[in-house]
């Protein structure tokens, strides 16, 4: 376990976007402080934190010299820059264009279909229909058309793993850390768990699950 005092995650628990960095440290190995933010109890929207992430959101990792990162992916990639033992983004030119291609597919299909509807069902998330800066009132029809984008995510990864053993390719990477947490997200979120005819999906779903990062 790499051991990295200097730098530090701001993360919260129960946080999908959490859980991502978190998955991707896990896998690589590195041990960084955890710093949890109550979004329950709106620390997110203190002076505090908002000093660190004007986005109001989590995560946000802050470097040695106090600059901090936010948005998951920049924060994957500067980690992949600092410790490259163990790549999750790809090695060769090839690799990296298709786990940022495949990545990027998992979150703007699957992932954001989950947050799109959980942001607009949730009561405590009234007038924050869109997480940020900014405020932005439900849309309630939003809810249905998020659990059919999530359906057909779902279809679209059966078809892609069942040619292939990780959703990238022949290797584990970041689009399979994405993905996972999209699952999970929905199963709990929606209770839209993967269908049992969906076998290609549920073998790999089987095989992320059981990794040890997955508990990260």
């Amino acid at each position: 376990m790499i051991e990295t005092p200097a730098l530090k995650l701001y993360h919260a628990p129960a946080s999908p976007n959490s859980r991502r960095v978190r998955m991707f440290l896990a896998e690589k190995g590195i041990s960084v402080p955890l710093v949890s933010i109550d979004l329950a109890a709106g620390e997110q929207h203190g002076e505090t934190y908002r000093a660190i992430n004007p986005r109001r959101v989590v995560p946000a990792l802050v470097l040695e010299d106090g600059a901090a990162i936010g948005e998951v992916p920049a924060i994957w990639r500067y980690l992949e820059e600092i410790y490259p033992t163990v790549p999750l983004l790809g090695t060769t030119s090839r690799g990296k264009a298709l786990v940022t291609m495949w990545e990027r597919r998992a979150e703007l299909e699957g992932f954001a279909a989950v947050m799109e509807g959980v942001r607009n069902a949730a009561p405590r998330l009234a007038g924050r229909a869109i997480a940020g800066p900014h405020d932005y009132l439900q849309i309630p029809a939003l809810v249905e058309r998020s659990k059919l984008r999530v359906a057909n995510f779902y279809s679209d990864m059966e078809g892609r793993l069942a040619e292939a053993s990780f959703i990238a390719g022949e290797l584990f990477s970041a689009a399979d850390i994405t993905a996972l947490v999209t699952v999970d997200f929905a199963t709990r979120a929606f209770d839209t768990p993967i269908p049992t005819e969906m076998h290609a999906l549920r073998r790999w779903y089987d095989a992320i699950a059981a990794r040890p990062s997955a508990s990260a």
